[in-house]
This record gives C-alpha cells, sequence and structure tokens, in this order.
C-alpha cells in the first residue's frame, strides 16, 4: 500500500529544508541531491514507521543524518575544501566584485574544517533552527553533547573565520613564540 495523501504532504512541505541540510552536509549540489533522493526514499519505504505525533521535519532530517553517515563509511573519506582550490575558485570569481561571494566561500571552507561532530549539530540548530533537544532526537546523542558541540563548533567557526579576515593573526590556539 502507498503513503497516504497526507502524509506526501508533509513530506514535500519538507523537501526544501530536507534540500538545504543535504546541501550543508556535502558541499556538493549533486551528492546533495542524491542524499535528498535517498532519504525521501527512505521515508517512502518506511512510511508505516512514521509517528504522526513526531514532527515529519526532524524524522527527515534524522533519516537524511543516517543514510549521510552510510555514505560517509562507505566511501572512508570526507571531501574537504583544499585551500589553494578555494583560492583559485575566489580568483576566478573576483569579476564578480560581489563581497558576499569571498564570505560563502570563506563559511563554506570554515564549516568543512569542523570535524563532523561539530558541524552536524551546529548547522542543524543555527541553519535548520532545530531545538537542541530535536538535534539529539536526530544525531541519536544526548541534549548536553549537543550543546556542548554547537559551543565548541560555533567558537571553533569564529576563530576560523576571523583568521580569514585577519591573516597577519594566528588561529586560536596556535603559540607565538617570543624573539628576544
Amino acid at each position: 500500500m502507498d503513503a497516504p495523501p497526507a502524509f506526501r504532504r508533509q513530506l514535500l512541505d519538507v523537501i526544501p529544508r530536507l534540500r538545504r541540510y543535504a546541501r550543508a552536509l556535502t558541499f556538493d549540489a549533486a551528492a546533495a541531491d542524491d542524499l535528498s533522493q535517498q532519504t525521501l526514499e527512505r521515508a517512502l519505504v518506511h512510511w508505516r514507521q512514521f509517528d504522526p505525533q513526531r514532527e515529519m521535519g526532524v524524522w527527515l532530517l534524522s533519516i537524511a543524518h543516517n543514510a549521510h553517515l552510510d555514505t560517509v563509511r562507505r566511501e572512508s573519506r570526507m571531501t574537504v575544501t583544499d585551500p589553494t582550490e578555494l583560492q583559485r575558485v575566489q580568483d576566478e570569481n573576483q569579476a564578480d566584485n560581489s563581497h558576499t561571494l569571498g564570505l560563502r566561500l570563506d563559511l563554506e571552507a570554515a564549516l568543512a574544517r569542523l570535524p563532523p561532530e561539530q558541524r552536524q549539530p551546529l548547522l542543524l540548530v543555527c541553519v535548520e533552527q532545530l531545538s537542541y533537544a530535536e538535534v539529539a532526537e536526530v544525531l541519536h546523542i544526548p541534549i548536553g553533547t549537543v550543546m556542548s558541540r554547537v559551543c565548541r563548533g560555533r567558537a571553533a567557526l569564529r576563530s576560523y573565520l576571523d583568521a580569514t579576515a585577519h591573516p597577519s593573526r594566528p588561529e586560536a590556539g596556535t603559540q607565538l613564540k617570543r624573539v628576544v
């Protein structure tokens, strides 16, 4: 039996949110589309497992998170933007003169530098605007762990972006040698 129309409508309403989260997880539009499709397929196959008392968005983001982890495990590597590649992209887009392009690229590079354990809860809280309890449910971790990872992720992101904005400053945690 196919999923009921009400379930399908709820599913359709959450797709933009799902795609945004998938894109933030993968840093690649094609991979994000694949992850979104895989998530929707799993949701439609297992629609009977959906609890109507639960928010559809949280359920789908949880499926997407697990599907992404499956993919990462399968590929055994994570794509990280190489700083020289980032510089090349920025140079190519210099004609754009848009100050937001550089900021977006810096933010993407800084997010890519975060470990997944910090990046995932940070994206769910800040981009998807889930509560800490919802993030804990999606990631299957305690709420206190979510809070500490978001806090550490924000601090690291600030440090990375500050180092990008002020290249003469050392990154946080870098020791300066004193020359006497």
